[in-house]
């Protein structure tokens, strides 16, 4: 059974470019092939890791409805139809694969679209030792139960108050979703000073997180992300990636 690390947390507070390291460092450990899942309709993960998504299972979902509704594809129902078309959107590329949500392009809700990759995932999952997803906002997708189980819920945060106290809360709809978690770790990330902030330490002690980490104010890592340039392969002289490491050798996968 694979490994599932889910990364979560408010916008804007770096959940892409945490959840692009964790590929990276993962191949890096050996953990490979990773299945990464884009879950953000925002779909910058690709980006990130240095590949680009031709379909995303939104754009997939309105492609099966049009088939669908000329009567093409005889034989074959709807849900194979979706299926099929997701398992061809898949991005292969040498040690990690990259399936993205997206957004819907047509009238309707991702309920349908979520349950089928639901099954997609759970049918690709047996071929990989690790998945990543990178969610939106929030705990949305976690809530459609695209995974059955979170090995690593890692939840990110800026060093605002406002940013832990998101994460407080996030914590709490969790709980209140019967989510599944195995192990949970805060990142407070973009720190200034190097120096995490007071209160994460109560947030921490709130959630009974099992490991609390900050990432600096990265520089390096910030010009990549405005150049839309991979992540992959950056080394573990960087801080920020050093600290990625430590979060997989605590609560990672053995």
């Amino acid at each position: 059974m694979s490994f599932t690390i889910a990364i979560a947390g408010k916008g804007g507070t770096g959940k892409t470019t945490v959840a692009a390291l964790t590929v990276s460092r993962l191949i890096a450990r050996g953990s490979k092939p990773v299945l990464a899942v884009d879950a953000d309709p925002n779909c910058c993960l690709d980006a990130a890791l240095g590949v680009e998504v031709a379909q995303t299972v939104g754009a997939v979902r309105e492609q099966a409805r049009e088939l669908a509704g000329k009567g093409l594809g005889s034989g074959v129902s709807k849900q194979q139809m979706l299926e099929l078309k997701i398992a061809e959107s898949l991005v292969e590329a040498d040690d990690f694969d990259l399936i993205a949500m997206g957004r819907c392009e047509g009238p309707g809700c991702y309920c349908y679209a979520n349950n089928v990759l639901k099954r997609v995932i759970e049918r690709l999952a047996d071929d990989y030792p690790v998945l990543v997803i990178d969610n939106e906002a929030g705990l949305e997708n976690l809530s459609r139960r695209i995974v059955r189980r979170v090995d690593l819920l890692v939840m990110v945060s800026d060093p605002s108050q406002a940013g832990l106290t998101t994460v407080e809360r996030l914590h709490e709809l969790a709980r209140e979703m019967g989510l599944e978690v195995g192990a949970l770790a805060i990142i407070v990330n973009r720190l200034r000073d190097g120096r995490i902030p007071n209160g994460a330490a109560a947030v921490r002690e709130k959630t009974k997180a099992d490991l609390l980490i900050g990432l600096p104010l990265d520089d390096a890592l910030a010009e990549l992300g405005e150049l839309g340039s991979s992540l992959i392969g950056f080394g573990p002289d960087n801080p920020t990636v050093a600290e990625i490491d430590r979060l997989l050798a605590d609560v990672g996968p053995r």
